[in-house]
């Protein structure tokens, strides 16, 4: 059985993945867009709320996970956040295998997962393009973001691998500390190389 080349798209908070994920899409290739899917098995009538509630009382709620009172309860507290991971990682998984299965007959696929090194991710994708900007760019973008804090910022930024490691171990690297049009450029340079 063939399968389509998984083009692993990961970089940091405030880096631009997203926009460069949504330029893959506008250019035919299906992303898997890992946040999203949490998104959507923690909102309303989500899938995960039963065994979320249950590790974390008090953290769901008609709107779905509550991600404030949630975050209070794992935030820098190693062991809650694996057991929050454990609930999570196994239901992205299956989604990730039904989305592949679902475009088997595709060239390409990307799997859009901020944390592709720091959980290992890296090791199921066929090639790794890393997005990255200067860390001034970062720091603006990340702290320009409703509700964003320093304290917040740190502790994301804490938690990632640096960018500096993961443009080292990327085998494509693209610069989002340029305009749109650059970008756009980049990622079509990129597709047109595969």
């Amino acid at each position: 059985m063939t399968r389509p080349m998984i083009i692993g798209l990961t970089g940091s908070i405030g880096m631009g993945k997203s926009t460069v994920a949504a330029m893959f899409a506008e250019a035919g290739i299906p992303v898997f867009d890992a946040d999203a899917e949490v998104r959507a098995m923690q909102g309303p009538g989500g899938e995960l709320l039963p065994a979320i509630e249950a590790a974390f009382p008090g953290s769901t709620g008609p709107g779905g996970v509550d991600r404030d009172r949630l975050g209070h309860q794992v935030f820098a507290d190693k062991a809650a956040l694996a057991r929050l991971e454990a609930i999570v990682h196994p239901a992205v998984a299956a989604r990730r295998a039904a989305f592949l299965a679902a475009h088997a007959d595709k060239r390409a696929v990307v799997f859009d997962i901020p944390l592709l090194f720091e959980r290992g991710g890296h090791e199921t994708v066929d090639t790794i393009v890393v997005v990255s900007a200067p860390e001034p760019v970062q720091r603006a973008r990340v702290l320009a973001r409703p509700g964003m804090t320093e304290q917040k910022f740190a502790h994301i930024f804490g938690l990632q691998l640096h960018d500096s490691h993961k443009r080292a171990r990327a085998d494509h690297v693209i610069d989002t500390g340029t305009s749109l049009e650059e970008t756009r450029a980049q990622v079509t340079a990129f597709i047109a190389a595969l």
